[in-house]
């Protein structure tokens, strides 16, 4: 009866609880789960909560009978300047924060149970990442003064996963990837006229995306189980179109969930310190929504929404992510990490990006957990992004009156969660 009551909740908890949020690489969050984010996101070689599963599937025949939740506050500082705007007189120069909105509120749950000692069937929900700005008086988007002008876009994934054992050493998952979005944009009538449905382009409210994806993974253990080695692919999650932005968003509002993979190692350099490290490819050149360079039609591209229109110009990314952990003693388990990537885009896309600034690269990390008298566990972290700046290049199409936008970001989040066994 209580599997049945939790599995019920962490669905029911999925759709009402809001998930927005300013991813860190890219379109991604850091990581999966207050455990994975304490140590920068490691998690690809890990199995420690029902969470695991939306790092690896594979993790979750390891977990046993578990069940986790906890939320994450998500603080991002994002900010932008144009300069030498409208032929160089300045017109339209700005500078100002984007940060009307936040700070956001991020959960994650796990449920998992075991079928038998070799097979079990879990569910992972967890926010997966979004964008939000929200700019007052940027007047060369807005096309008038006075007005606000962001965006917000959310995601949530929702992970049944069945995990099997095949031996001691190894074992095996899959999970069906149910992706939601919700999408939102405002005060972007200064595009009005490169729009091909300028009433489809912004002040529409809220749009919702429903879309399906699989994960796969594998993951091994070896010299006596110290050590642990996890493979794991995403696939694209093929999502509904946004058919109130059409006139914005590419392919007539189209904005998939990109293709992602890794691998990652955990080894047990001695009884109480644990060092792991996971590599993800992030590929965003599947998604044109994403990829696609600034091209709009005063510069001779299609008109935004158009098959193969503007997008934000973002390249394939690869993150490296390298966690410890140390126990402390019996009840207390510290852990730390550092992650590093690329910023997905070039000097000469800043301007649509002022809307999606995610140029931070450095994250480090601090976290614990604390098993309590009745062996469930409290676990929390700190992550901090440290500030970044991309001064644009030729940014600004002359068509539109030249001049630079420089965009600019650093974050800071905390976590809190619960989990047992049972």
């Amino acid at each position: 009866m209580i599997k049945n009551r939790l599995l019920a909740a962490s669905v029911v908890a999925a759709m009402i609880i809001p998930t927005a949020a300013m991813a860190t690489n890219g379109n991604f969050m850091m990581g999966n789960g207050t455990k994975a984010n304490g140590r920068a996101g490691v998690g690809i070689g890990m199995a420690d909560t029902a969470i695991s599963g939306a790092d690896n599937p594979a993790a979750m025949v390891r977990v046993g009978n578990r069940f986790d939740m906890g939320i994450q506050i998500f603080s991002p500082d994002r900010s932008a300047e144009l300069v030498d705007t409208a032929g160089g007189s300045g017109l339209y120069d700005y500078d100002d924060d984007g940060n009307k909105d936040g700070p956001f509120y991020i959960p994650e749950l796990g449920f998992n149970y075991m079928l038998n000692e070799n097979m079990s069937l879990g569910l992972t929900v967890v926010g997966t990442g979004g964008m939000n700005t929200n700019y007052e008086n940027l007047m060369f988007f807005a096309g008038a003064p006075g007005k606000e002008s962001g965006i917000n876009l959310e995601q949530v994934r929702i992970l049944p996963t069945f995990s099997y054992k095949i031996n001691d050493q190894h074992s095996v998952g899959i999970s069906l990837q149910i992706a939601y979005q919700q999408f939102k944009a405002w005060g972007l009538g200064g595009f009005a006229g490169m729009s091909s449905d300028s009433t489809k382009l912004t002040d529409k409210g809220r749009d919702d995306s429903l879309g399906y994806g699989l994960s796969v993974g594998w993951q091994g253990s070896f010299m006596d189980d110290r050590l642990t080695v996890g493979v794991v692919y995403n696939s694209e999650i093929d999502m509904d179109k946004f058919s109130d932005y059409k006139g914005l968003l590419e392919n007539g509002g189209d904005l998939d969930m990109p293709e992602n993979y890794g691998i990652g190692i955990a080894f047990k350099a001695t009884d109480d310190l644990l060092l792991a490290f996971d590599i993800q490819q992030i590929n965003y050149s599947g998604v044109d929504a994403f990829s696609n360079d600034l091209t709009l039609p005063a510069t001779g591209g299609p008109t935004l929404g158009s098959k193969n229109a503007a997008g934000f110009g973002w390249d394939d990314m690869t993150v490296y992510k390298l966690g410890a952990e140390y126990q402390w003693n019996k009840n207390l388990l510290l852990r730390a990490g550092y992650s590093q990537s690329e910023m997905p885009m070039d000097k000469d896309q800043t301007f649509f990006n002022v809307l999606a600034p995610a140029v931070v690269e450095k994250h480090a990390t601090i976290g614990m957990t604390y098993t309590l008298p009745n062996e469930s566990e409290i676990s929390m972290f700190y992550m901090h992004s440290f500030n970044e700046k991309l001064n644009g290049s030729g940014s600004i199409p002359t068509a539109l009156g030249g001049g630079e936008a420089n965009i600019q970001m650093k974050q800071d989040a905390w976590g809190i969660a619960y989990g047992w066994n049972f």
